[in-house]
């Protein structure tokens, strides 16, 4: 049968992929310097608190909802992901 795990597994893989590219973006940003970089590196530390949160909130409702442990990895990373891709976003579209 299928492995439920199989499936947090790939969702964890493309988005450090994702993420890898969010860094990537953000570091010729802070290299670039001046105001945006200062804007940026302020913006990061924020949104990675956010995102922490927003994780946190995710997970603990899962396992008060009594979701098994692959789906409170699976809301973890959901939310992760939704702030990594609107990173990536915003970064591309700059």
């Amino acid at each position: 049968m299928f492995n439920p795990w199989l499936d947090v597994a790939l969702k964890a893989f493309q988005l450090s992929v994702e993420a890898q590219s969010v860094i990537a973006l953000r570091m010729i940003r802070l290299a670039a310097g001046g105001a945006r970089a200062q804007s940026e590196a302020q913006r990061m530390v924020i949104e990675k608190i956010a995102a922490v949160a927003e994780a946190q909130t995710a997970v603990a409702t899962a396992i008060l909802n009594g979701h098994e442990d692959h789906v409170v990895a699976d809301k973890a990373l959901g939310a992760f992901a939704r702030h990594v891709r609107a990173n990536q976003r915003r970064l591309t579209r700059d």
